[in-house]
């Protein structure tokens, strides 16, 4: 008799285990069903909340009066805001466990109340508004509806969610570096980042007083336009004036989406619309290098960046600078008495605000006021500078790394222009680029928000018009021709390169393509373009010489340049590695892969 059958079935001990056993079965089963469930589904706020308040708007005026101007919309605030009898979180447990409630509620809140809005909750935000990704460590990560796999951007990441989700009509954030740009761009909405102390921040927790704006996000121009009205209090009526386009060129360089969607859209936008003059083209990190001189003691030389992107570099240092010396000045004390659980990534951007000691702060305002006083003498009252809002598309979601130095210094290059001159500025959804939302932003000079918010909501049908008539384009095929022709072009210029003329260069190499699709003459006009500065045209053309010839070194050697002159660091760094494979003995090769292999690292 085997031992199984020795068992006495009826001794109750023995069912005792068996109904544990498959109990623990049917639960473990139970668990995964669980856990498949919620991996397969989105909650049903897309997490964009993280407390849910109702505050409903003032008394409405008695007929015949005119209903309030946000009368029937809904809102939501970022949790570093105020509302009477709520703690107010700032995106941290331990802030929201250390704290009382508020005594009273914001102004801003309380401007859109009386203006017949209702709040219907607080919205999730990266812990004391210090990242960029949306992700929070306590509380989740609101899911992005455009891209359900990649971050919704930050710090105001359940604001632009909840929008984006047409969860609200409208929502509230803050932006001290990006806070509200970036969410918009990936989350495909517009936002609005106004002129810094345009709008009242009692009542909102600040990170950097001298950076933090009090912005919004929403969906359709015309909401962006009343809650403008509303938060800016501006009159309802202005006389018409021309309005001047400048578009940064160099910008353009830093995002790989192709210019024939965006830079060209709004030409071809302009074009058709009637008061509105023909966009200039202007080189913004020279300018910037030219008239805000305090910045030239932060910018780093380099033999592969013009002036102008280091400029830019040096600009958004210095802005985080003094983004951790005021938030070191206002949390502190407070950092040293909780010690609180922080995400690793905003645990670094607390421990370098704590250690950072500046050793002239007096220089950082210097810059910022400079900032000031150049964007104003471009701008005026009726100009506005075309950039893109974003460099790159969101990230993946739980990335360990984070942003990479590269992209971080391309996104924060563009973000610092307002941040650190006080500017308006607007992120416009333009579409989508290999399934990426696309977004191009539109900045006026400090205190003409009323003339930005009127521009957006004067140019966004046709823009949105133009954007999708493009997006089914196809772009033209180069012609063919006459070798021999195009020889003589190339040898012209050539010509044309050695005696420094380096645009009628171009000119000479662009018509010999015309004519041949030649991979020397794409590589030869790459050459011109790295001298003009023209970054992005250059890594173009030297991508097109190498789909021609395979081997061609110089084409390599050229792409990595003008990658590394717009900070794509580990792209560059594969091209002058493919340089050594073809030419092993190559120094100018050997030189820039060490270089940026010791920049990466």
């Amino acid at each position: 008799m085997t031992k199984l059958s020795k068992l006495n079935v009826s001794n109750p001990k023995i069912w005792v285990v068996i109904g544990v056993g498959v109990a623990g079965i049917l639960i473990l089963a139970e668990v995964q069903r669980r856990r498949l469930k919620a991996r397969n589904s989105i909650k049903e706020d897309f997490g964009a909340f993280i407390e849910r308040v109702e505050l409903l708007p003032f008394p409405q005026p008695p007929p015949p009066a005119a209903p309030l101007s946000l009368s029937a919309l809904t809102f939501a605030i970022k949790d570093n805001i105020d509302v009477k009898e709520y703690v107010t979180g700032f995106g941290s447990p331990e802030w929201k466990r250390t704290h009382e409630v508020a005594t009273k509620t914001a102004m801003v809140v309380t401007a859109l109340l009386k203006n017949g809005a209702t709040c219907v909750g607080k919205t999730i935000m990266d812990e004391f508004g210090l990242g960029v990704t949306g992700e929070n460590l306590h509380y989740g990560t609101p899911t992005n509806p455009k891209v359900r796999s990649h971050s919704p951007g930050g710090s105001s990441s359940g604001s632009a969610v909840a929008v984006a989700a047409e969860l609200v009509d409208f929502a509230l954030g803050t932006d001290t570096t990006g806070c509200i740009r970036v969410p918009a761009a990936f989350c495909g909405v517009l936002g609005f980042r106004p002129s810094h102390g345009a709008i009242s921040t009692i009542g909102v927790l600040p990170v950097s007083q001298s950076l933090d704006s009090i912005g919004w996000l929403a969906r359709d121009p015309s909401v962006l336009h009343r809650v403008g009205h509303v938060l800016l209090q501006l009159a309802s009526v202005e006389p018409k004036r021309t309005r001047y386009f400048v578009i940064a060129d160099d910008l353009f360089q830093l995002c790989k989406v192709p210019k024939q969607k965006t830079m060209y859209v709004v030409s071809k936008v302009i074009e058709k619309l009637s008061g509105y003059q023909t966009p200039k083209h202007l080189n913004l990190g020279q300018y910037i290098a030219s008239n805000v001189p305090s910045l030239k003691g932060f910018r780093e030389d380099s033999a592969n960046q013009q002036n102008g992107m280091s400029t830019l570099t040096a600009l958004s240092s210095v802005m985080f600078l003094l983004q951790r010396y005021e938030f070191k000045t206002n949390y502190e004390e407070w950092m040293k008495a909780v010690k609180p659980r922080l995400g690793s990534k905003v645990s670094a951007h607390v421990a370098a605000a704590m250690t950072s000691t500046p050793e002239n702060i007096k220089i950082l305002y210097k810059v910022r006021t400079e900032m000031r006083v150049a964007m104003q003498n471009l701008l005026k009252s009726n100009s506005i500078l075309v950039l893109p809002t974003t460099t790159d598309p969101p990230s993946k979601l739980k990335s360990r790394k984070g942003l990479s130095a590269e992209v971080h210094d391309r996104l924060f290059a563009l973000l610092s222009i307002a941040s650190m001159s006080g500017c308006c500025q607007a992120a416009i959804p333009f579409g989508e680029h290999d399934n990426y939302p696309i977004s191009l932003s539109f900045i006026a000079s400090h205190g003409t928000d009323k003339f930005l918010l009127d521009t957006v909501l004067d140019m966004y049908s046709s823009l949105q018009e133009e954007v999708s008539i493009q997006s089914s384009a196809s772009p033209l095929p180069d012609a063919n021709g006459s070798i021999d022709a195009s020889e003589l072009l190339k040898e012209k210029g050539n010509a044309a390169y050695k005696g420094k003329q380096w645009n009628k260069a171009v000119s000479y190499y662009t018509e010999a393509i015309k004519l041949n699709d030649n991979a020397t003459y794409y590589c030869n006009r790459a050459a011109a373009y790295l001298e003009l500065g023209c970054f992005q045209q250059a890594e173009e053309d030297c991508t097109k010489a190498i789909s021609l010839d395979k081997k061609n070194v110089k084409a390599y050697l050229r792409r990595g340049t003008a990658r590394e002159s717009l900070l794509f660091y580990k792209e560059a760094l594969q091209d002058f590695r493919h340089a050594l494979v073809l030419e092993p003995q190559n120094k100018v090769a050997s030189l820039a892969e060490k270089r940026l292999r010791k920049l990466i690292s």
